[in-house]
């Protein structure tokens, strides 16, 4: 499955932990060489770790993973990031903006720090990544960006989370002229909607949150990072490559009911 990834360039954001861990996990077992990027060196380095031997575990013929510290926030750190990732594997062919932030602030009490601090890494870190990474990705000859927006912000909200929900609206537009942009290229971009999704992050937010939402999903369960990694896997592989600029939701058909009662 997905053989097309195999011995590809990857790099993803915010692959230290959650979401990001997960994608790469599932690129590394595909056989790709993947690059994470995080701001926490500690961190970052034990995941490497981790996800290297699961690979090499799960598949003998497993790619290679290794961290290398970034802060998407910093365009300066998204070129060494990027130019990391090529000295390490030759070139660059995927490229997964997942980094992202989810600090609660009411509207009302929101500082223009706390703002920036979003937007800075969830939306202007897309465009610096990306920017960094087009050189090598036209290069590439099959470049894929890999948006991880929300189905906060573009299809649902959720109180105390504007800026949040704004970020992840405004990866869709980046997306659509992007991709436009990149077409002549050979490059594709897409992003990935998740619902609620099993990580570190949201165990976080408490039981009885993971509770109201798994009764609010039809599926009735949380999603796992393994089913955003899939996702992720068949946007970049070649059977993807007449696909872009468009979004997949996966909330276990979290936004199809208009209420409780129409789940039967």
């Amino acid at each position: 499955m997905f053989e097309s990834i195999r011995g590809r360039s990857v790099l993803v954001t915010g692959g230290t932990k959650g979401i990001g861990k997960g994608i790469a996990a599932g690129f590394a077992d595909a056989g790709a060489q993947v690059v994470i990027t995080g701001r926490d060196e500690a961190s970052g380095a034990e995941a490497a770790g981790q996800l290297a031997a699961a690979a090499a575990g799960m598949n003998p013929a497993g790619g290679e993973v290794s961290y290398v510290r970034g802060d998407v926030s910093d365009p300066a750190s998204c070129a060494e990031v990027v130019a990391a990732a090529i000295g390490q594997h030759g070139g660059l062919d995927v490229v997964c903006c997942n980094a992202g932030i989810f600090p609660a602030s009411p509207l009302a009490e929101m500082t223009p720090a706390e703002l920036e601090e979003v937007l800075g890494t969830n939306l202007k870190g897309t465009f610096y990544v990306v920017q960094a990474a087009l050189p090598a990705l036209r290069e590439s000859g099959h470049g894929r960006v890999i948006l991880t927006s929300s189905i906060t912000g573009p299809i649902t909200g959720y109180s105390g989370w504007s800026h949040y929900g704004a970020s992840k609206a405004g990866q869709l537009g980046f997306m659509r002229s992007a991709a436009l942009e990149f077409a002549k290229s050979g490059i594709t971009v897409n992003a990935i909607m998740p619902g609620n999704i099993a990580t570190e992050g949201l165990g976080e937010l408490g039981a009885d949150y993971v509770a109201t939402m798994e009764a609010s999903i039809p599926l009735g369960r949380l999603g796992s990072v393994a089913d955003i990694a899939n996702a992720a896997l068949f946007l970049a592989s070649d059977e993807a490559g007449y696909i872009t600029a468009q979004t997949l939701v996966i909330d276990g058909g979290q936004t199809v009911p208009e209420s409780l009662e129409a789940m039967g």
